[in-house]
């Protein structure tokens, strides 16, 4: 495990910020990467070991079980893949915190739609890399010079999210 200072707490944290900023991410089964779909993570301040999603009953992701994910951050400051347990979320007070109009815009019925499925990832182990590597690096980098023991300070390979 690697970063700065020795603790991926401030990773981690800096990773559910810019997941917040852009909550969009590759999602897929376990093992099946021609399942990989982009998503729009569903994200709530006070449940930081889950996110959910809005499908339909007829996507791949309603076989439920092992997923992973990938995220690139906005401007490309923050990378991840992480694993976690696709379940139906039943909770009509959690869907009703995340529907919106643009979750609505993809369900011709509304929040009655029958063909919706929503789901929540509860999340495992990540992997997460800062791409944020400064002024200096970056200008070090357009001089060829090496930054590699710069940017692995800026990584953790294994973190419960």
């Amino acid at each position: 495990m690697k970063y700065s200072d020795g603790n991926p707490d401030a990773l981690k944290k800096k990773f559910w910020l810019a997941l917040d900023d852009s909550p969009f991410l590759f999602l897929e089964l376990d093992g099946q990467s021609d399942t990989s779909v982009p998503m729009t993570a569903q994200l709530d301040k006070d449940a930081n070991s889950s996110i959910w999603f809005f499908t339909q009953k007829n996507s791949t992701f309603a076989q439920l079980g092992k997923v992973k994910a990938s995220f690139a951050g906005k401007d490309h400051d923050m990378f991840a893949r992480f694993d976690g347990t696709l379940s139906v979320e039943t909770s009509q007070e959690r869907f009703d915190q995340f529907w919106n109009n643009f979750v609505e815009a993809w369900y011709d019925g509304g929040k009655d739609d029958p063909d919706i499925l929503f789901l929540r990832m509860d999340l495992g182990e990540a992997e997460i890399w800062s791409g944020d590597l400064g002024l200096l690096n970056t200008a070090k980098m357009a001089l060829g010079m090496n930054v590699h023991d710069e940017a692995e300070e800026r990584h953790v390979e294994s973190v419960d999210i």
